[in-house]
Formats: structure tokens, C-alpha cells, sequence
């Protein structure tokens, strides 16, 4: 995991546009970041969040095998997906699409990773075995996006503890954290499982393990 650090990363707002989906109708707003791993990431944005409180969000780090190409390895779409329908049909809502592919590992990194999971290693023990650290993220860059989007304080779309400890550490304040989980099958439930078991995520190892 990592630990968050004094404010290193700015970001300033690049370009915005609206996107109707199928999820629903978003502005679009592109980010220029400074002093981050990854130089631009994307806020989907529904209703009016300036300056408001308890706004739901979701960040999402782009994964291209799952959100694009449909793998069932992950359960990356599914989270993707289920957090669009949710925020569409919000209020006021927030969907951070962050530029950090395999736990920020990087493409090639998870396609080599993906590798030793198929010669019968976990997830966590696959990145450390590539000399790597088993989640790269960094969501100061999150942090600063909300800031210039006006966000006071966020309901956090997550299983994942350190997502909610480093945006509080970055100054945002989450009034809530909400589940946020998908459908168990074979292919998956490895994956989860570890999650729950090395990474602490809220995750109910009994329901996957009885998949």
C-alpha cells in the first residue's frame, strides 16, 4: 500500500465536453496533472457538485483488459459499469478515471503479472515477484481533481480501505464508505479472494470461496 505524502501533485483542468451514455448524461472534464505517475486523467460528472456535500464517487483505475476488452479475470467492468448506472441515476455524482493500469504497474507489467497468475500465483505475489510493489496507486491526484471540481466531501463507491485512508490523508473527507461489490464466478474468485485475504478489502471470503 502506499503511504500518502505531503501535497506533490497539481492539476488544472484541460478541456471539458458532454457525454451522453448509456449510463446516463455526464460532462466530461479532462485533468492535466503535475507531479503524478500519470499526466491526465478524466472526472465523469453528473449534476452540479460545487461545493457539495456528500457527493457519490467512484474512482476507477483504467483497466484495459477489463473495462475495453471484456477479461473475466478482474471484476473491473463490472465495477465500472455498476458505478456509471449508480452515479447516472445520482443526484450529484462523480466518476474519477485514473490513468493507473494494473494497479499501476503499468500494461506490459500486467500482461507479464497476468503470467506468473497462470503458473499459480496470486495477484500480490505475481507483482512482487516481477520486483514490484503489489498496488503502485497513488490517489493524490484524485484528491486534487475533486478540489477543483469543488467537491466538500464524498460517499466513496469502494471495498477498498486504502482508497478511503489516502483521500482523507489528502484533505477529503468521506462521510461514507459504500459497498461496492460484483458478481462471483470461476475466473474471478481467486482474484477476490486475495484481495479480501492479502489486501483487506470488504470483500466476504466465505460467500467467494463457496463459488
Amino acid at each position: 500500500m502506499n503511504n500518502p505524502s505531503n501535497q506533490s501533485c497539481s492539476v488544472s483542468i484541460a478541456a471539458t465536453a458532454d457525454l451522453p451514455s448509456r449510463f446516463g448524461s455526464f460532462k466530461m472534464v479532462g485533468f492535466r496533472l503535475q507531479g503524478a505517475a500519470e499526466d491526465e486523467a478524466v472526472a465523469l460528472v453528473s449534476g452540479d457538485v460545487n461545493q457539495c456535500e456528500s457527493v457519490l464517487v467512484r474512482m476507477h483505475s483504467e483497466c484495459l483488459t477489463g473495462d475495453a476488452l471484456g477479461s473475466m479475470r478482474c471484476d473491473c467492468r463490472d465495477q465500472l459499469q455498476a458505478a456509471l448506472s449508480r452515479i447516472g441515476g445520482a443526484e450529484c455524482g462523480v466518476l474519477l478515471y485514473l490513468r493507473q493500469e494494473g494497479r499501476g504497474i503499468g500494461l506490459l507489467n500486467k500482461v507479464r503479472a497476468y503470467s506468473l497468475q497462470d503458473d499459480g500465483l496470486d495477484t500480490v505475489d505475481a507483482n512482487l515477484a516481477l520486483g514490484l510493489p503489489e498496488d503502485g496507486r497513488n490517489y493524490e491526484s484524485a484528491a486534487r481533481m475533486l478540489d477543483a471540481l469543488g467537491v466538500k466531501s464524498v460517499r466513496l463507491l469502494t471495498n477498498n480501505p486504502d482508497k478511503v485512508s489516502q483521500l482523507e490523508a489528502h484533505g477529503v473527507r468521506v462521510v461514507e464508505r459504500v459497498p461496492h461489490v460484483m458478481e462471483v464466478h470461476h475466473h474471478n474468485a481467486e482474484y477476490l479472494k486475495t484481495k479480501a485475504r492479502r489486501q483487506g478489502h470488504y470483500i466476504a471470503v466465505d460467500e467467494v470461496a463457496a463459488k
